[in-house]
């Protein structure tokens, strides 16, 4: 009988996790990473500190992947944030919940998660190989039999459909320097799987005209910002955002990011309202604004405003509304004053495009997960094929959701993959001359 071979595609998140998994369960398991080392990408997540999870209830988490959630709940059900903080807890990599639930490394290194995983998958007697880039997926009798590499080498050398299960999990297309570049979708694609449309999720937004270049580097705390598609509105987020020379980014534009590329590539009018007070409606607004001007009614409006706005923000602000900058309070009227709370309660940005995969997070598509068994990550095209991580039509909002789908669907796929090969597995003969009984 032959040797049970699981192939893992990509060292990544996913891919680190299934290999251990599948060698934990028994099986000869080999992990195939076309870069120098493994994990390029998990090694800058998060700036570098690795938010590796959220703390969020299960059904609560699912609600980021929408509408994709449905899809990851098996997954989620049988290793979810408790189980991976329990894992690295045992490899020596103890991890602490910060704001909004997000989990990282107490050493804030996400080097530290990678080095520990790396020792772990050693540990379970995996294979691993770098410089081993995949090109194609070998199928036989309808089976998957193995893993063809750039330069032709094939894994195993013989190809055997009854002893091999494959895993993909190369990841996406963002951040493409680190290893990501979309094989896993040509090469699922060249067996029979349907590839959802890929495009850029949690990626920076491009803006018309000049005011977020002259707003560069201001970052807004605690505002709210809304979606409109063809004036309407269509969703809103609260948090952080920042300004750059081409538009906007920070957590709460690219938690609302898939929206707009969806929208824009249906070639919608997309506009971003900045709530810059959300705390105050527009009586309470107009209530502070008049006692500011009571209170100070000599002062110029450019100095009055300093105690509503960042100072960057304040000539943006008067060009906009139309209101001298050396106009002294007092003379401001009812007419100046309505246009300037709903400019602080409206400020509009019209958006003109995104950022490439180069600069987006996760991406968007992939494997559509109708192909896919989700209680066992299991090809419904290719028995014995296996997907795991980003590959999948799979992302989620900021916050450490997307890590732990990565960590999640390895695990299941690991452990499938390799209880696939023993139910395959032919039953030995009985020796020549015994008897059944």
């Amino acid at each position: 009988m032959g040797k049970r071979r699981v192939i893992v595609v990509g060292a990544g998140a996913a891919g680190l996790m299934a290999a251990g998994q599948a060698a934990a369960m028994g099986a000869e398991t080999l992990l195939l990473e076309k870069m120098e080392r493994p994990a390029r990408k998990l090694r800058i997540t998060g700036q570098g500190r690795c938010n590796l999870t959220n703390v969020d209830p299960l059904e609560q988490a699912l609600r980021h992947f929408e509408p994709s959630g449905y899809f990851l709940r098996p997954a989620f059900y049988r290793f979810y944030n408790d189980d991976l903080r329990a894992l690295l807890d045992e490899l020596g990599v103890p991890t602490e919940v910060q704001r909004g639930g997000r989990v990282f490394p107490v050493s804030e290194r996400a080097r530290d998660v990678v080095d520990a995983l790396g020792r772990w998958v050693d540990e379970q007697g995996v294979t691993l190989r770098t410089r081993s880039p995949a090109s194609r997926l070998l199928v036989k009798d309808g089976r998957v039999a193995g893993v063809e590499v750039s330069g032709g080498q094939i894994f195993p050398r013989t190809p055997d459909p009854c002893s091999t299960a494959v895993i993909v999990a190369t990841g996406g297309a963002s951040y493409p320097a680190t290893g990501s570049t979309g094989d896993g979708y040509r090469m699922a694609e060249a067996v029979g799987h349907t590839i959802v449309p890929i495009r850029p999720a949690l990626v920076p937004l491009e803006t018309a005209g000049q005011v977020a270049p002259r707003l560069q580097g201001l970052s807004l705390r605690n505002v709210n910002v809304s979606v409109w598609l063809d004036g309407r509105k269509e969703g809103e987020a609260f948090g952080e955002m920042l300004f750059t020379h081409f538009g906007v980014s920070g957590p709460i534009i690219l938690t609302l990011s898939r929206r707009v590329v969806d929208a824009l590539r249906r070639d919608r009018r997309v506009t971003l309202s900045l709530d810059l007070k959300p705390a105050l409606d527009h009586p309470a607004l107009d209530a502070r604004l008049l006692r500011d001007v009571e209170a100070h009614p000599k002062r110029h409006v450019q100095n009055l405003l300093k105690g509503l706005l960042p100072s960057k923000l304040i000539p943006v602000c008067i060009d906009l509304i139309g209101i001298p900058a050396h106009k002294v309070a007092h003379q401001i009227t009812s007419e100046e004053r309505k246009r300037l709370r709903t400019w602080m309660k409206g400020f509009r940005l019209e958006v003109t495009g995104h950022r490439s995969f180069e600069e987006a997070i996760v991406t968007a598509g992939g494997v559509d997960t109708s192909e896919v068994d989700p209680h066992t990550m299991a090809s419904r095209v290719v028995p014995g094929l296996y997907f795991a991580g980003e590959v999948l039509d799979v992302d989620a909002d900021t916050g450490g959701y997307n890590l732990q789908a990565a960590f999640s669907t390895g695990w299941v796929a690991g452990r499938s993959a390799a209880g696939y090969l023993r139910s395959i597995q032919p039953r030995r003969r009985p020796p020549s001359g015994s008897t059944g009984g």
